[in-house]
């Protein structure tokens, strides 16, 4: 993966925002297996803070809404950054923010609700709610039961389909959970990228048919291409 050219970004369609994507420390976990995005971090705090505040300069709060990103977790962001998130939050008028965060930090998202004094949504990467695929082929080291137990802590999670080794009984049970137990989700078509997992085409396909009702479902974003929310 090249070093992202935009960072920052406007969704106009489904759950219009803004979007920035910003520099942090390393994933404290690191370890995904389909995972080349840990890439773009770095261990430069006062270079990260001056890029990431050039990013979040262009905010306008034109939507009242914000999300911020980054190759990790919202908890791996420099703590002055995360100052200045605060700062735009109140100086463009942004009535709610969408953060992501691993399953290892569940205990810790109240805690950034109350730094940031918006409603947050919080976005995680499931992947797949089928255990063993979850765990053992994509090494997510994210060891929830059930869909159930996400959802107490999160409110949007992000599924990935179109893997060889995925079956269409496991990507229809996914697609199930997320109507069933979340507000808001996000689908990730797999795309090849420098790691050893591989895109499965046919499962693709199949997919983009037998799901293309996701498209118009105003609750779900399904992204096709890994730029496709403007930024990276």
């Amino acid at each position: 993966m090249g070093i992202p050219q935009e960072r920052y970004s406007r969704i106009t369609d489904k759950n219009q925002r803004e979007i920035c994507l910003l520099k942090a420390f390393p994933c404290a976990w690191g370890k995904c297996t389909f995972c080349d995005y840990t890439e773009d971090n770095s261990r430069e705090e006062a270079s990260m803070v001056k890029l990431n505040r050039s990013v979040l300069s262009q905010v306008t709060g034109e939507f009242g809404v914000l999300e911020v990103i980054n190759s990790g977790s919202c908890f791996e962001l420099p703590e002055q950054t995360l100052d200045d998130i605060a700062q735009i939050i109140l100086e463009k008028g942004i009535k709610e923010l969408f953060f992501e965060a691993h399953w290892m930090y569940r205990k810790k998202l109240e805690k950034m609700r109350e730094r940031m004094s918006v409603p947050i949504i919080y976005k995680i990467g499931v992947e797949t709610f089928d255990n063993d695929f979850r765990q053992k082929v994509l090494n997510k080291h994210a060891d929830f039961s059930d869909p159930q137990e996400v959802a107490q802590w999160f409110d949007s999670p992000c599924l990935m389909v179109g893997i060889q080794g995925q079956t269409k009984e496991m990507i229809a049970y996914d697609i199930d959970c997320l109507k069933k137990y979340f507000r808001l989700g996000t689908v990730n078509v797999y795309n090849n990228n420098t790691t050893s997992i591989v895109r499965d085409e046919h499962l693709v396909q199949w997919f983009m048919k037998e799901y293309s009702w996701l498209l118009k479902d105003p609750d779900v974003e399904v992204l096709y291409e890994i730029t496709d929310f403007g930024v990276g």
